[in-house]
C-alpha cells in the first residue's frame, strides 16, 4: 500500500456476540491517537468485515469476540484477506481469548492479541507501530 495520511482500521465485532463496549473503546482510542477508524457495528460476518477493510482500504482489522468463537472467526477473516489478494491487511483481535489459543492464533496469521486488562494506550502504540510498513513503491 504504502499510502500516506492517518492509519486506515476497521474495528469489528464478527459472529453473534453483542457486547461491543470494548470494541468502542477501542475505536475511539485509535481516533483519538489520529487514526481513521471504521466501526462496522454488531453481528458482522467475516464476508462483510473483509469486504468493508477492501473497500476502505485499511491498513488493519481489529476484532472484537467475546463469544468464545475467535478461532473459527479469525481463521475465516485471515483466510479471505488471502482469498482476496488483501493478506497486506493485518489483522489483530481482543476480547475474552484463553492464553492457550494465543500461540494458534497467530500460527494462522493474527498479528497480536490484546485481552482484557490490556491498556489502550498499548493497543494505539502497537498499531501505530505495526500497521503502516515502508512503501516499498
Amino acid at each position: 500500500m504504502g499510502v500516506s495520511g492517518p492509519i486506515r482500521v476497521v474495528v469489528a465485532k464478527p459472529g453473534l456476540d453483542g457486547h461491543d463496549r470494548g470494541a468502542k473503546v477501542i475505536a475511539r482510542a485509535l481516533r483519538d491517537a489520529g487514526m481513521e477508524v471504521i466501526y462496522t457495528g454488531l453481528h458482522q460476518t467475516p464476508e462483510q468485515i473483509v469486504d468493508t477493510a477492501i473497500q476502505e482500504d485499511a491498513d488493519g482489522i481489529g476484532l472484537s469476540i467475546l463469544s468464545g468463537a475467535h478461532m473459527t472467526l479469525c481463521a475465516k477473516v485471515v483466510a479471505l484477506l488471502k482469498e482476496q489478494d488483501a493478506a497486506d491487511i493485518k489483522v489483530f483481535a481482543g476480547g475474552i481469548i484463553p492464553d492457550a489459543d494465543i500461540p494458534e492464533l497467530k500460527a494462522m496469521g493474527v498479528a497480536d492479541i490484546f485481552t482484557p486488562g490490556t491498556p489502550t494506550r498499548d493497543v494505539v502504540a502497537w498499531v501505530q507501530s505495526n500497521l503502516r510498513t515502508p512503501s516499498a513503491a
